[in-house]
């Protein structure tokens, strides 16, 4: 793991999180992930602390944490332990300035990690809902391969696997061309025109932890780690865990669909759900976009239903 001092990490400051609509959480942190010292990761921990299930929620790109500020509630009224991190370069975790540090397998790595370290070093016998989207999919799903005995539950939501032996679709190639060409990505702009229920406070929340150019390298980096190819970084991890969960997955999964994502909308989801094995029919949410977490209440209560 490549070493990062400080002085190539910027820590957005605490100010810019103050008083978020929606979003009442308490910060938590981590700075000593092996392979990962000294950058501190943030996430959120609500619900039983003494709960050994535990629904952990994985954001993408350009979001973080706040993504999942209307199913967190739902979760943890209903007894589980909720746990959200946020990737390094996102969110209130620290963010390397040097884009070359934003690789799959890094973050792959990271997540695992935050696995080990901050959850089963204290719940050994954790049970694990892993809820995805996005880049969180697209990491996440390579996961209950590593940790069969505790993953056991999905929710998975407007993803794919990055297995690079399948093109990639003209959505997501119109995607990154847009934000390659903004390297200043205005992230509240894009967040509202992806959901139009998102207020113009909700929208500023989502751009928070990025206060200028400087902190957006995560931003820039994530839509050119896809894998494209057989060869590319992540690609052969991608198709070992399209193998496992076709063929080994034996826990319980629920889909849900925000039906107006033009980029990983309903082809790529129907085309999923036939590589988790077991995976019931998908609940589609007609007026959900990409960020179909802002539909979250409604999914979360639908998914409890299915998954316990």
């Amino acid at each position: 793991m490549t070493s990062i001092t400080s002085s190539a990490v910027l820590r957005t400051d605490d100010s810019r999180f103050q008083d978020l609509p929606g979003y009442p959480f308490a910060p938590h942190y981590v700075s000593n992930l092996p392979g990962f010292e000294g950058l501190r990761v943030h996430y959120l921990d609500e619900g039983a602390a003494d709960s050994t299930s535990i629904v952990l929620c994985l954001h993408g790109q350009p979001t973080w944490s706040y993504l999942y500020r209307k199913m967190i509630p739902v979760f943890a009224a209903a007894g589980h332990r909720v746990i959200a991190p946020d990737l390094l370069g996102f969110g209130r975790s620290d963010k390397p300035v040097d884009e070359h540090f934003y690789t799959f397998s890094r973050h792959r790595a990271l997540l695992v990690a935050f696995i080990r370290s901050v959850i089963l070093a204290s719940v050994p016998d954790a049970k694990i809902t892993l809820v995805v989207q996005d880049w969180g999919g697209i990491l996440g799903l390579t996961l209950p391969m590593e940790f069969p005995d505790h993953i056991d539950r999905l929710l998975v939501m407007n993803t794919g696997l990055g297995t690079g032996d399948v093109p990639l679709g003209q959505g997501f190639l119109d995607w990154r061309a847009f934000s390659n060409s903004r390297p200043d990505l205005d992230i509240a702009a894009l967040m509202r025109r992806g959901e139009r229920t998102l207020s113009e406070a909700e929208g500023n929340a989502y751009a928070a932890p990025f206060p200028d150019v400087s902190y957006k390298a995560g931003v820039r980096r994530f839509p050119n780690l896809v894998p494209d190819n057989p060869d590319a970084d992540g690609a052969a991890l991608s198709r070992a865990a399209r193998d496992w969960l076709r063929d080994e997955w034996q826990g319980r999964s629920f889909m849900a669909i925000g039906m107006r994502d033009p980029v990983l909308g309903p082809p790529v989801m129907h085309n999923l759900r036939k590589l988790i094995r077991g995976c019931p029919a998908p609940f589609e949410l007609e007026e959900g976009g990409h960020f179909v977490q802002e539909h979250g209440e409604i999914i979360a209560r639908r998914a409890l239903e299915v998954l316990f």
